[in-house]
């Protein structure tokens, strides 16, 4: 690999992030919007989200998509981490690890004292990946969604 870099992602930032945001969905097998809807989302992310970006050679390759969240254990704060996604062609090169490293090290300087993170149960690949960079599962915990007639529901 010649040139790796790792950044947070700005405004014009929006059309190649969309670009693999639909690989990552198509990936996933899962609906997404068309790619100028998508372009304008991630333009005016919601407050709190943030998005750190793998380069290539100056091309976009991976993504973390993260959010800060309080208060947790010993009432302190961390990220949580939504999205890690590395392109199907950039795989194996390093770039999930050193997104990872990134967003570790941007924690410690804000502050913040961990990261949680979910991982399909049947995607082994990741859960391997983030097995050997140390995370704990936590047996002790469930995951929840609420969307669609439950959230409808609950919202009005």
């Amino acid at each position: 690999m010649t040139e790796l870099s790792i950044r947070l992602a700005c405004e014009k930032d929006s059309a190649a992030l969309a670009r693999l945001m639909i690989e990552m969905q198509r990936h996933y097998n899962a609906s997404h919007p068309a790619q100028a809807e998508l372009e304008g989302e991630l333009a005016t992310l919601p407050a709190g989200v943030e998005v750190m970006l793998a380069e290539h050679d100056g091309r976009l390759t991976g993504l973390a998509a993260f959010s800060t969240i309080f208060p947790g254990p010993g009432i302190s704060g961390g990220f949580f981490l939504k999205e890690l996604y590395i392109s199907q062609a950039d795989r194996g090169a390093g770039i999930g690890l050193a997104l990872m490293k990134a967003l570790a090290t941007l924690a410690k300087e804000r502050g913040l004292t961990r990261i949680d993170w979910t991982v399909g149960k049947d995607n082994l690949d990741a859960v391997a990946f983030y097995d050997r960079l140390g995370g704990a599962a936590q047996p002790d915990r469930h995951f929840y969604r609420l969307n669609g007639q439950a959230f409808a529901t609950l919202a009005s």
